[in-house]
């Protein structure tokens, strides 16, 4: 079941942008699971991946091609196999579907970026997923039906759709930003989510989207995790059409990186909404940490915590086991009398123990909602963190024993 809002967002039109979707049958019939994204030739593309050292031949691709120096001008993307684990031919499977794409378009093969998606292991079934191409680039439209249809196209275990939009007004301008994502399990990503592609019809130079790229995935997509684990093939790109006002200054800057921080935001929170299995929704909050990295550091360490995880499941108020993860976070010379733990607005540790005017029935009550915010304080600083993540259910290990029957 999905946790909170469910609904796919209406999506505007980014001038200069398309996207395309096809049903190639590469792991089910009847779905949608090859999607195109076309930009105009004056397009800029920034990306952040994976850093698991066991990436997908895709992410080595699509790396080298945005090193190439072309201009990035499609993106391929398929779900149903994730082309990761497949060595030299999994690369050369990677490398052809962006050459007959190329082909097709009439650019060059660097100008093509791979994404991929789905079960590790497996030889990519380039016969289906070729054929598919054309029908994909003959869908290329730029409306809300196409973001919709592209978000259906790249997803795996998720049960829903996921996207974002804002529209902001930058020095009398419109400016609109948009994204879709997928991802259910195997996230605690390293760099950004599953997969994430947002597009903007503002203009900024590489340097800028590059840098406003890895600000706002630190602070959204960096900020997950529904089971600790890192996929071989996460990716999350944007893209900048240049069909819009220019961002130029600070004060525009500023506008424009906390419009792309709400669509990445919601695009994260989106995923732990959607976790698999999940039925709460839970924003763990560190405060008065000594470094950003601490604060971090214990928030993962107890979302993580399958013993936190179970316990927020079974709606059980056993505050024993969040006590116990904050203590065995990686954090020097730790002063537990400083630390005070609140589950919403109730306080359930103070102290180093029990808060004095706890009682059971109240934290009960909070570990029931849907959804819950934990917040850690632990006296060493003026350093903050915000990790989301949900609980594990008897569904999570269900769907994860049967994913590939």
């Amino acid at each position: 079941m999905a946790v909170g809002d469910t609904s796919f967002p209406a999506m505007p039109a980014i001038p200069g942008l398309r996207l395309g979707t096809a049903m190639a049958g590469i792991k089910k019939s009847g779905r949608r699971d090859l999607v195109v994204i076309e930009g105009p030739e004056d397009v800029r593309m920034a990306g952040t991946f994976t850093r698991n050292a066991f990436c997908a031949a895709p992410v080595t691709v699509a790396r080298e091609h945005l090193a190439s120096g072309e201009i990035p001008r499609y993106l391929v993307i398929n779900t149903g196999n994730a082309n990761a684990g497949t060595g030299d031919p999994g690369l050369r499977d990677a490398r052809d579907s962006c050459a007959e794409l190329a082909r097709l378009t009439g650019v060059k093969a660097q100008s093509v970026l791979p994404f991929s998606t789905g079960v590790i292991g497996e030889p990519l079934p380039m016969e289906r997923l070729l054929a598919g191409l054309p029908a994909a680039l003959d869908s290329l439209d730029d409306g809300a039906d196409a973001w919709h249809r592209a978000g259906e196209g790249i997803l795996t275990t998720d049960t829903r759709p996921k996207g974002a939009s804002v529209t902001l007004e930058i020095a009398g301008q419109r400016v609109v930003i948009n994204g879709i994502a997928k991802g259910s399990g195997m996230i605690q990503p390293n760099m950004a989510t599953m997969l994430a592609f947002v597009a903007t019809d503002a203009s900024l130079e590489q340097e800028t989207l590059d840098r406003v790229l890895q600000e706002t995935v630190e602070r959204s997509f960096n900020c997950i995790t529904v089971d600790g684990d890192t996929s071989t093939n996460d990716a999350c790109m944007l893209i900048s059409t240049r069909r819009g006002p220019a961002i130029e200054g600070e004060e525009a800057l500023t506008l424009f990186r906390n419009g792309l921080q709400r669509v990445m935001t919601e695009l994260a929170q989106s995923i732990i909404r959607d976790g698999e299995g999940a039925t709460k929704f839970v924003a763990l909050r560190v405060d008065g940490a000594s470094s950003r990295q601490e604060a971090m550091d214990v928030a993962f360490t107890v979302a993580n915590s399958p013993l936190v995880k179970t316990a927020l499941y079974a709606s059980d108020a056993n505050w024993g086991r969040i006590l116990a993860a904050v203590g065995r976070a990686p954090v020097a010379d730790f002063d537990v009398s400083r630390v005070t733990i609140d589950l919403d607005e109730v306080r359930i540790v103070e102290g180093g123990s029990r808060a004095p005017n706890y009682i059971e029935e109240a934290g009960s009550a909070v570990m029931a909602r849907e959804e819950i915010a934990i917040r850690i304080t632990l006296g060493r600083g003026e350093e903050s963190a915000t990790v989301w993540t949900n609980d594990l259910s008897h569904d999570y290990i269900s769907i994860n024993a049967d994913y590939r029957s």
